[in-house]
């Protein structure tokens, strides 16, 4: 199971690459965060951890597993014995950037999963996709 979210937001890639890697400060400005701890000093980077805290859902940790300076990365947790794999890409476009956002679902019960909380994974990233756009 898996959602994507895009939209174009009217800034360059730099300004959109530090909101995103700067997960710590992630609730300042986007709802859907109650908390990100960083749990490593030093700038985001593959092996990465932080704490995020959403709300109704408990804490957990998420790993960073790929990174592309200024394109992409991806992190992931497991939860209720299912992998979840979160993405962010950007892209340049005309002056702007459109920035993808994505959750994967893996394991056994994805399936129930997306059924029972895919709207409310799509809803999550669509808010998150437009906390960027507002704050960038």
């Amino acid at each position: 199971m898996r959602y994507q979210h895009s939209v174009l937001i009217e800034a360059p890639v730099d300004r959109v690459w530090q909101l995103t890697t700067d997960v710590a400060a992630w609730p300042t400005f986007m709802p859907t965060m109650q908390s990100v701890e960083r749990l490593d000093p030093g700038p985001l980077r593959v092996g990465s951890t932080a704490r995020i805290k959403q709300p109704a859902q408990s804490a957990a940790v998420w790993t960073v597993t790929r990174l592309v300076d200024r394109q992409e990365f991806a992190w992931e947790t497991h939860r209720m014995g299912l992998r979840m794999i979160g993405s962010h890409r950007l892209e340049p476009v005309d002056g702007g950037t459109r920035n993808t956002l994505g959750i994967e679902v893996i394991g056994r019960g994805a399936g129930l999963f997306g059924a029972i909380l895919g709207p409310a994974l799509r809803r999550a990233i669509q808010q998150e996709n437009a906390a960027f756009q507002r704050t960038a």
